[in-house]
């Protein structure tokens, strides 16, 4: 593998690692990865590696910095990322989490 392959790689399963330590029944946002993960990491960059998580990463916990589903058309259906939300006790409206800033987790306050 290409060492630009391999870092792409490490970069994405770090990506991974963080969104599966999301509490159930707390979201983040795409900007508060990346501010986790370190300089010169952005949003764009944390979305894109979430674009293909393996099993039993809680990629629908990932939302934008305003709580809109912008990752939704990455799920098996168009109302999957709501519907697993929605399961966990978020109430949804027009594609935005309500009461975001209330369940917010930010990893760069609540991770070592």
């Amino acid at each position: 593998m290409p060492s630009s392959e391999k870092r792409a790689h490490n970069f994405a399963h770090d990506v991974h690692e963080v969104a599966k330590l999301i509490p159930k029944g707390r979201v983040t946002s795409y900007g508060a990865i990346a501010k986790y993960l370190g300089k010169g990491v952005t949003a764009r960059m944390v979305g894109w590696a979430m674009h293909n998580c393996p099993k039993g990463v809680p990629a629908h916990r990932v939302v934008n910095s305003k709580g809109i589903l912008t990752g939704k058309s990455h799920f098996s259906g168009p109302n999957t990322m709501q519907s697993l939300l929605e399961k966990e006790g978020h109430l949804i409206s027009g594609d935005r989490i309500v009461n975001f800033a209330d369940i917010f987790w930010d990893p760069a306050t609540e991770l070592p």
